[in-house]
C-alpha cells in the first residue's frame, strides 16, 4: 500500500515538473532539436509596452508637479536642491523617449530614424541618476555633520560645479554606446535593438564590463560608504544628547538610495553582463533554449532598472523642511480654482469642508 502511495507521488512529481517545463520550453521542431518559445518577442510586446507605458503616465505627472513645485517653492537654492533639479532634469528625458519605445516594441519595428539617439539617452538617465543619487547620499550625510552648511561640498558653487562635471562625464563615458546600438534588418523591415543584444558581442562586454565598474559598482560603494558614516555619526548623536534630534529623514533618504541600487539596478547590470557573455562564441556557447530564456530575463530587468524615474520624486518630498505640506495646499489651491469649472458646486462644497 505505501509503495503503491509512493509510486502514486513519484508519477505526480513528474507530470507536474514535465508540465512546468514544458510551459516554457517549445519542443521538437522540424529538425527535433529543442526550442524555446518565443518568450522574449512576447516580453517585449507585451511587458515592456505596459510597463514603459505605466512609467512614463506616473514617472511624468510625478516629476513634473514635483519639478513645479520645487522651482515655487525654494526660496534659496542649496546644494541638494541642485542635485535634485538635475535629476528631475535627467528624468523627464529619458521620459519622453518612452512613446517612442512603446510604439517600437508594440508593432516590432522601427523606422531607425531615432534609434540610436533614444537608447543613448535611456543609458544616460541612467547613469546620470545614478550619479546625482549617491552625491545626495554625501549631501545628505554633510548637512547631518555640518547643520550650518560651512563645508564648502555644500556650498552653491560647489554643487554647480559637480553638476555641469556629472553631465559632461557621462556624456563622455556613455559617446561609446552610440556605436554600440545597431539595427536588426529583414527584407520588409528593420527592428532597433537594444544595447545588450546589438554590436560586436566581445567589444560590447569589455565595455560594458569597464560600464557595471565606473558607474554602478564604484557609486554604490561610495553610498554605502556614506550609509555607514551617517548611521555612526546618528548613534554617537544619540549618545551625546538626550532630547531626540530630526536627524532620521537624511538617513531615511539614504537607506531608499541604497535600497534603489541594490534592488532595482543591480539584476539589470548582472543580466546585461550575462546576455551579452552569452553572445561571446569564444566564452560561452549557450544552447537556443538557453539563450532564450536569459534574453528573456534580461527583458524582465529593463523596465525594473528604470523604475527609479518613477521612485525618484519621492525623494522629494523628504528634501527640505515642510517641503509635502506646501506641495499639497499648492495642489489643493489650484484644484479649488479649477473643478468648479469642471465639476460644479459639488466640488466647491467638497473644498470648503477639507
Amino acid at each position: 500500500m505505501s509503495e503503491n502511495l509512493y509510486r502514486i507521488i513519484k508519477i505526480n512529481i513528474y507530470i507536474f515538473k514535465k508540465s512546468l517545463f514544458t510551459s516554457i520550453l517549445y519542443f521538437q521542431d522540424t529538425n527535433g532539436t529543442r526550442e524555446c518559445m518565443k518568450l522574449p518577442h512576447h516580453l517585449e510586446k507585451y511587458y515592456l509596452t505596459t510597463m514603459y507605458s505605466l512609467e512614463f503616465i506616473f514617472g511624468f505627472i510625478g516629476n513634473v508637479v514635483v519639478g513645479l513645485g520645487s522651482l515655487f517653492y525654494w526660496k534659496t537654492w542649496k546644494s541638494g536642491n541642485i542635485y535634485l533639479i538635475n535629476l528631475i532634469l535627467s528624468d523627464l528625458s529619458f521620459l519622453c523617449t518612452l512613446p517612442w519605445l512603446v510604439s517600437t516594441y508594440s508593432k516590432g519595428t522601427d523606422d531607425n530614424t531615432w534609434c540610436q539617439f533614444n537608447r543613448t539617452i535611456l543609458y544616460f538617465n541612467l547613469y546620470t541618476s545614478i550619479l546625482f543619487l549617491t552625491f545626495i547620499s554625501i549631501d545628505r550625510y554633510l548637512l547631518i555633520k555640518h547643520p550650518f552648511r560651512n563645508h564648502f561640498l555644500q556650498k552653491r558653487a560647489t554643487a554647480i560645479v559637480f553638476s555641469v562635471a556629472i553631465w559632461i562625464w557621462i556624456i563622455l563615458e556613455l559617446s561609446p554606446i552610440y556605436y554600440f546600438i545597431t539595427s536588426h534588418k529583414n527584407s520588409n523591415s528593420s527592428k532597433c535593438l537594444d544595447y545588450g543584444s546589438s554590436g560586436d558581442a566581445l567589444h560590447s562586454l569589455i565595455y560594458s564590463l569597464i560600464l557595471t565598474v565606473t558607474g554602478f559598482i564604484i557609486p554604490l560603494c561610495i553610498m554605502w560608504v556614506f550609509y555607514i558614516k551617517t548611521h555612526a555619526l546618528l548613534i554617537n548623536h544619540s549618545l551625546q544628547f538626550t532630547t531626540a534630534l530630526p536627524l532620521e529623514k537624511p538617513l531615511v533618504l539614504i537607506i531608499m538610495a541604497v535600497s534603489i541600487f541594490s534592488l532595482l539596478f543591480a539584476p539589470y547590470h548582472i543580466m546585461r553582463n550575462v546576455r551579452i557573455a552569452s553572445r561571446v562564441s569564444l566564452l560561452w556557447n549557450p544552447s537556443t533554449c538557453t539563450e532564450n530564456l536569459i534574453k528573456a530575463v534580461y527583458t524582465i530587468t529593463r523596465p525594473i532598472a528604470f523604475l527609479n524615474s518613477v521612485i525618484n520624486p519621492i525623494f522629494y518630498f523628504l528634501m527640505g523642511d515642510q517641503f509635502r505640506e506646501t506641495l499639497v495646499i499648492n495642489v489643493r489651491h489650484f484644484l479649488k480654482r479649477i473643478l468648479p469649472f469642471l465639476c460644479g458646486a459639488s466640488a466647491t462644497s467638497f473644498f470648503r469642508k477639507t
